[in-house]
């Protein structure tokens, strides 16, 4: 499974970890990903979505059904 939000598309992104003694190492910073599962009334079913927590207030104020029929016009799968 993929680390990436199906709204926004954010992924994972790469850069150093600094210490204290200034010596850098390779580390990533993963998105805040959570699994959540959203009643489609005109389609009398449950859809699942992996989505960011700013993709989660974007649902929350789009809606949605407007935010399902993006996700289509994009030519993604439900």
């Amino acid at each position: 499974m993929s680390r990436r939000c199906d709204v926004t598309g954010a992924k994972p992104s790469f850069g150093n970890a600094v210490s204290h003694s200034h010596r850098r190492t390779r580390r990533r910073w993963n998105p805040n990903l959570q699994n959540h599962r959203y009643w489609l009334p005109s389609q009398r079913r449950w859809v699942s979505l992996t989505l960011t927590t700013k993709a989660l207030k974007t649902v929350d104020r789009k809606g949605i059904e407007k935010v399902v029929a993006e996700l289509r016009a994009r030519g993604v799968k439900l």
